[in-house]
């Protein structure tokens, strides 16, 4: 690992932000905050063995496969963090503890110990800033063509949380805020075309203000149709349980939507 404080992205390092169906022009508008496990190469491997790199602490497992299904189905433009969330977590605020985590599910992060404020201004600022600043921007040129954005931002949960022992038995979670509307429908319509899937409403997770940035402030804060799922990573591990729940993901917001513009006059 270089010096401290020297923290940048090089030329070989991927950009912050890689964007898939660019110029669709969609209502919808798909994020993957956790989707890569890159690091960067001034950064080495933040002292973390490579085979914690496979784990949930690294990236949601099978998420980014979802989302480019999804992306694909809905012919939506879909935002992708390709960094590890060990170097800087793109669904936090930045005064969140676990912005850059010392300490995940068990695991220490050496590279992230004793940090200043001014190294982790800067993975903040290479990273995660342009980052939201694309997606704004994508929402802004939605909403320019005349048109409600739809923000759907797709995520994967560990089935068994290491250092608790905690197992997961819910497969799908639909979760929100303040604004329930649309991840009420969405929930509606799982239930009422997939009632074999054990689906839950903000559990595992539900979305707060110091846990999520993406809903807050690109959902909520524009006052747009919004909802983050999150699909258990042990059915997205392969091609077929990624192209399984991509299917369920896309039909069922589709249908929300749907089921919600008329009622509450989204559009």
């Amino acid at each position: 690992m270089s010096e401290r404080g020297s923290f940048y992205l090089g030329n070989d390092d991927p950009s912050p932000v890689e964007i898939l169906h660019a110029k669709a022009h969609s209502e919808f508008l798909l994020m993957c905050e956790h989707g890569g496990r890159k690091v960067p190469k001034c950064l080495g491997d933040l002292g973390v063995d490579r085979s914690e790199m496979d784990r949930h602490i690294a990236y949601d497992v099978g998420a980014e496969a979802v989302a480019r299904r999804v992306a694909s189905a809905l012919c939506a433009p879909l935002f992708i963090q390709p960094y590890s969330r060990l170097v800087v977590d793109c669904n936090r605020p930045p005064e969140a503890a676990d912005l850059i985590p010392e300490v995940s599910d068990g695991t220490k992060i050496p590279g992230n110990l004793g940090l200043t404020r001014e190294e982790q201004s800067l993975r903040f600022e290479q990273i995660h800033r342009p980052f939201h600043e694309a997606v704004s921007a994508g929402l802004d040129r939605v909403t320019a063509r005349g048109q409600q954005p739809v923000l759907l931002t797709i995520h994967s949960f560990t089935p068994i949380m290491r250092r608790t022992g905690e197992v997961r038995e819910i497969e799908f979670c639909i979760s929100c805020n303040r604004d329930d509307r649309l991840a009420k429908a969405m929930l509606f319509e799982v239930r009422a075309a997939y009632p074999a899937v054990n689906v839950g409403f903000n559990d595992p997770y539900p979305v707060t203000d110091m846990e999520d940035y993406a809903i807050p402030v690109h959902g909520e804060r524009r006052g747009i149709p919004h909802v983050l799922v999150e699909v258990r990573s042990d059915l997205i591990s392969d091609e077929a349980g990624q192209t399984k729940w991509a299917h369920i993901v896309s039909s069922t917001i589709r249908a929300a939507v749907e089921r919600v513009k008329p009622r509450d006059a989204m559009s």
